[in-house]
């Protein structure tokens, strides 16, 4: 059974470490050590993820199968859309529908609205798995991110 737990102040600090996880995990093979150290710390950290919950209208999510914490999904509600910024979900329980089931949750939070994303241009399976879910892509954009790392990255929408 899948559930979505949402992340209360008191479970910032789980959340970051499965984040830290799951990101030193996922994306080797795509990004240096060095940005991924760099983006966890300023993106996926209990500081980080503090202030986007305080400060930026950000609402995170643990999914939940069978009790375990299989990943996680931040959403932003912004003025014509929803804002999926972050969907991770950790090795052991990919590839088995918790990312479809968790989309189809994040269309009900969406409540009709359009949802938008911004995904790595090299992260050839999640834009696959967008498309299957009705994303089309509408832009590119590289993001400066400081201490010389960017964001190459496809905006889609659904």
């Amino acid at each position: 059974m899948i559930t979505y737990k949402k992340v209360e102040k008191q479970n910032i600090k789980e959340l970051a470490s499965l984040a830290y996880a799951i990101w030193h995990e996922y994306w080797t093979c795509i990004l240096s050590s060095e940005q991924i150290d760099y983006m966890v710390e300023n993106f996926q950290s209990e500081q980080a993820i503090n202030k986007q919950i305080e400060n930026e209208n950000y609402t995170y999510y643990f999914i939940i199968q069978d009790g375990q914490k299989a990943g996680y999904f931040g959403i932003s509600d912004k003025k014509d859309y929803l804002f999926l910024s972050k969907l991770y979900i950790q090795k052991d329980f990919r590839h088995k529908g918790l990312g479809t089931k968790a989309f189809k949750e994040i269309k009900q939070l969406a409540n009709g609205k359009k949802i938008q994303l911004t995904v790595n241009k090299h992260n050839i399976n999640s834009i696959n798995a967008y498309k299957k879910w009705g994303f089309k892509t509408i832009d590119s954009v590289v993001t400066d991110i400081g201490s010389g790392f960017v964001m190459d990255d496809y905006i889609m929408e659904a």
